[in-house]
């Protein structure tokens, strides 16, 4: 492994900007996948979708929806022959992501544990669910894509996530997360649609062999790098992509390492000129998604509080941190309200000497609405 490259907090977050695509926006979503990896969905849409804000910054003339359309087509399904990417679930996190095709073989290994495991979201099929799963799976062959509410049965599982729900519901979503289902589609109200893997993806794809588990590991690691550009790695993982990392060292950070391939950013930071307008972050970009890392590197204390009670929260339901140059310099916490077609300002706390207007009306025209209206609810004084 090379010696560390020693650099300051200053330099550090120019490199992060301009490795995250913050500063060189590529053509296609399809691109902008291929760099980070993965891209994390969310289904909910306060001020947009956690995928839309991340993709705005990041993908030159990108429209809401766009990665939908990537995914699944517009008007029609997309055949599998014309796809190149798919809705699953990182394996070591869960969390729900568009994927490129690469990742496919690294899933089977999660995918065939979880059929074993149990667990009322993801885990092993109940007597009833297995029942149910091959009239679902026989209706899917025959009809198409179909959603749980287009299934015909009105059980509800006796199993409880998030509350109840339909036993076509969680028999549906288990055998996603098995792969026997894939996603096809989502509907205009965001539900999915599920079919068989094989009328989604390409036959190449399904045919990948299941790669080892050190394989699928140093994966999972490189992944991460990917998605961060700069990040910390755990003990274990060091080891496994070693050949392909460069430690840096910055002054009040942990250990950080970022890709060899990435290196060559550092010599072209003098010349990069940041672009002057202040970014509205999305509440899980890549940027900020560490909070150990984000507070070191950039000094700035964020979480995300959609799912954080109302009365603990501290910046707002689905507050977006303000990116000013190489600084994070505040929150805003705003809300699309589409029957007035408006953009609401329900709260902000901004450091002195820093214009968000310019960033909020990019939003509003992003989301196609009219001007943002502060809300006299709750106002949040200037950090």
């Amino acid at each position: 492994m090379p010696a560390a490259i020693l650099v300051s907090p200053e330099i550090a977050r120019r490199f992060q900007r301009l490795a995250l695509l913050l500063d060189r926006p590529v053509a296609t979503v399809g691109e902008a996948l291929a760099h980070l990896g993965y891209v994390q969905m969310d289904p909910i849409n306060v001020c947009g979708r956690m995928h839309d804000l991340i993709l705005r910054n990041r993908v030159a003339g990108y429209i809401e929806g766009g990665l939908g359309g990537h995914l699944h087509g517009v008007h029609r399904v997309l055949p599998a022959g014309q796809r190149t990417a798919f809705e699953h679930h990182v394996p070591s996190t869960g969390i729900l992501v568009a994927f490129p095709f690469e990742a496919w073989p690294h899933l089977l290994a999660a995918m065939q544990h979880r059929t074993r495991r149990p667990g009322a979201w993801s885990g092993r099929l109940t007597p009833r669910e297995r029942e149910l799963s091959v009239r679902i799976l026989a209706e899917i062959a025959a009809r198409g894509p179909l959603s749980s509410d287009q299934i015909g049965d009105r059980r509800r599982s006796r199993q409880r996530i998030w509350g109840t729900f339909s036993l076509a519901k969680s028999t549906l979503q288990k055998l996603f997360f098995h792969g026997r289902l894939l996603i096809a589609r989502r509907d205009e109200h965001n539900r999915r649609l599920y079919d068989l893997p094989e009328r989604v993806l390409p036959p190449a794809v399904l045919a990948q062999p299941e790669p080892t588990t050190t394989d699928t590991a140093r994966w999972e690691a490189l992944l991460r790098l990917r998605q961060r550009r700069l990040t910390t790695l755990k003990q274990a993982e060091l080891p496994l992509v070693a050949d392909l990392v460069q430690p840096v060292r910055v002054e009040g950070c942990p250990p950080l390492y970022c890709l060899r391939t990435d290196a060559p950013l550092f010599d072209l930071l003098p010349d990069n000129a940041l672009r002057p307008a202040v970014q509205l972050l999305a509440p899980l970009d890549p940027l900020i998604y560490d909070r150990r890392l984000t507070a070191a590197l950039w000094r700035f204390d964020y979480t995300w509080e959609a799912y954080t009670p109302p009365a603990k929260r501290k910046r707002g339901h689905y507050a977006l941190p303000v990116l000013a140059g190489i600084e994070l310099v505040g929150h805003i916490d705003a809300k699309a309200d589409r029957n007035t077609g408006r953009l609401r300002v329900l709260s902000r706390s901004i450091r002195r000497g820093h214009k968000v207007a310019p960033a909020l009306r990019d939003l509003v025209q992003f989301l196609g609405l009219k001007q943002p209206r502060r809300s006299a609810a709750r106002q949040a004084p200037a950090a």
